[in-house]
């Protein structure tokens, strides 16, 4: 069904994000939920390491724990690739992570520093470089890999089809449970915007996630 431009803030959205919305407005399923939410959009990340270290702080635990975590991990430490292979384990520890995190970040500084990665190395790669790079980390799986191409990248075409709250979204505008296959094969209508409509299905349910923006999820 055709939606016609308004006064509801998609006039006012630069030409990227209004071209996709409009694409998406025009679907039967999820063209109602855009109208419920308005206009809803990336915005990236400025520090790409920053992101990867709460991603992985967020990793299967409650959205409160992760960003107390969080809160104490940044006070604590210059969360750099230098300043986090420069603190003491116990500092981290005191911080909130468990070991297990702990060989996460440790990780991720370590594969920073060796590779010199920054925004601007991955903004030259493509979605599949990225994911293939950054899940060569032992504690960066698929689910933190995509988060770190929506929420930092800015990419337009992610679909996080291992996100509980994804699975959740498409159930609701589905009325039906479904394997991944048939969420990705679903999610295909939506392409090339399947970015946008992640932001979407996490809002399909008033209960999924408490934050468009900073989501929880699993590996």
């Amino acid at each position: 069904m055709p939606v016609d431009s308004d006064a509801d803030g998609f006039d006012a959205l630069d030409p990227a994000d209004r071209e996709a919305l409009a694409a998406l407005r025009e679907d039967d399923l999820l063209g109602p939920v855009i109208e419920r939410h308005g206009p809803l959009t990336i915005d990236p990340a400025d520090d790409p390491f920053e992101r990867l270290v709460v991603s992985i702080l967020r990793q299967q635990v409650s959205m409160a724990s992760a960003a107390a975590t969080r809160d104490r991990l940044f006070d604590a430490v210059e969360v750099t690739p230098a300043g986090i292979l420069a603190a003491d384990e116990q500092v981290l520890k005191d911080a909130g992570l468990s070991r297990q995190k702990t060989r996460y970040v440790r990780n991720v500084a370590e594969a920073f520093d060796d590779h010199g990665w920054d925004r601007e190395t991955f903004a030259a790669m493509s979605d599949d470089e990225v994911r293939e790079a950054l899940t060569a980390i032992t504690g960066v799986g698929e689910w933190t890999a995509n988060m770190q191409l929506l929420f930092t990248l800015g990419r337009p075409d992610v679909f996080p089809v291992g996100d509980l709250g994804i699975r959740k979204g498409m159930e609701e505008l589905y009325a039906r449970e479904m394997s991944r296959a048939e969420m990705v094969e679903a999610a295909a209508r939506w392409a090339p915007y399947r970015s946008y409509a992640s932001l979407y299905l996490w809002r399909a349910k008033e209960d999924i996630a408490e934050s468009v923006d900073e989501v929880v999820g699993g590996e």
